[in-house]
């Protein structure tokens, strides 16, 4: 009896306990199993362990047209600058990282796989447990390469101090300026894989050149190298004088001035020699003297232009002549006269 009752015992603190709701002893309840069988809980905690939880990154690779580009190359970085991962786009343009553990990438495009198109820069991805990251990249199209060159349209000289707009359209795209050696570079934007026209234009001249007003065309394709040559022309402006004018004159005159002057050819800007008081001229001498003389290298006179010199000369002897009559017949009458 003693054996049972002690049996007995432990039972009823048990039920006691669970009828006043004391939780002091629920562990010794649980701890009195010797071959306990696994509960869910204990199960669930090892496999969660084991299989930690990832994520993944799903790149789609393409061009400014939408095509996509296969054999483009990434790789990942993790926050260690470990390389995480690597890869190339398929033929549909997509590479997928899985199993990543969580955290921030940097994602690095190593080749564009296209001798069209070029690289975009690194970029951060942040990976999340359970979550696939999709990124879509466009790889632009490679820039042409610009060479400009300014020329005199004469000498093909190279000349400083051009300045042309390039464009598309109605856009302006590049703005270049020739420096000291007459040339300038630059790298023009292409948004297609076929050739692209486009226009170039001055907007100013080298110094002392007139600007070339009309607009040129031309075509470029991605990566293509590109030269375009503005010409111009010198501004029409009066030269001075290449040479200098000496002090002497280079000539010297051939045949040197007499030192007396004829009276027929009296000398230029001088004034002829006036007659002295002692020397009366006679009338031939008179009327010689008041006739212009000949210019010096004239034809010679006809006497055309002496004729009313002539008849005015003639006309005057014969009225001294008729004079002189009338006073003789006038004075033989007065003599006649005294005699009777």
């Amino acid at each position: 009896m003693r054996i049972r009752s002690a049996r007995t015992l432990p039972v009823a603190a048990a039920v006691a306990a669970t009828v006043t709701g004391t939780l002091s002893w629920a562990p010794a309840a649980s701890a009195q199993s010797t071959d306990p069988t696994p509960s869910a809980s204990a199960s669930s905690t090892p496999r969660n362990a084991a299989e930690p939880e990832t994520g993944g990154v799903t790149v789609l690779k393409k061009d400014p047209g939408g095509d996509v580009l296969a054999g483009a190359s990434f790789t990942l970085i993790d926050s260690a600058g470990k390389e995480a991962a690597n890869g190339k786009t398929d033929a549909q343009g997509k590479l997928a990282f899985k199993d990543l553990a969580p955290g921030i990438y940097r994602l690095k495009e190593v080749s564009s796989g296209s001798s069209l198109h070029d690289k975009v820069d690194d970029q951060d991805v942040i990976v999340t447990p359970g979550t696939n990251t999709s990124l879509t990249i466009v790889d632009p199209f490679k820039p042409a390469s610009v060479l400009l060159k300014a020329k005199d349209d004469k000498t093909g000289k190279l000349l400083p101090g051009s300045t042309v707009n390039i464009g598309s359209g109605d856009k302006t795209l590049l703005t270049l300026t020739t420096g000291s050696d007459g040339t300038a570079t630059g790298k023009l934007p292409i948004n297609s894989r076929a050739s692209t026209d486009f226009w170039v234009k001055q907007v100013k001249a080298p110094a002392g050149y007139d600007i070339y007003k009309p607009a040129k065309e031309f075509e470029a394709k991605p990566g293509d190298p590109v030269t375009v040559t503005t010409t111009n022309a010198k501004t029409a402006t009066t030269s001075p004088p290449t040479e200098k004018p000496t002090e002497k004159p280079t000539d010297e005159p051939t045949e040197k001035p007499s030192d007396k002057l004829s009276p027929d050819k009296p000398g230029k800007g001088e004034n002829s020699p006036a007659p002295s008081a002692s020397d009366t001229p006679t009338p031939d001498e008179t009327v010689s003297s008041t006739a212009a003389p000949a210019p010096e290298g004239a034809l010679a006179r006809t006497g055309a232009d002496a004729t009313p010199w002539l008849i005015g000369g003639a006309s005057l002897l014969i009225a001294a002549g008729g004079g002189a009559l009338f006073a003789a017949c006038r004075r033989r009458t007065c003599d006649s006269t005294d005699e009777n």
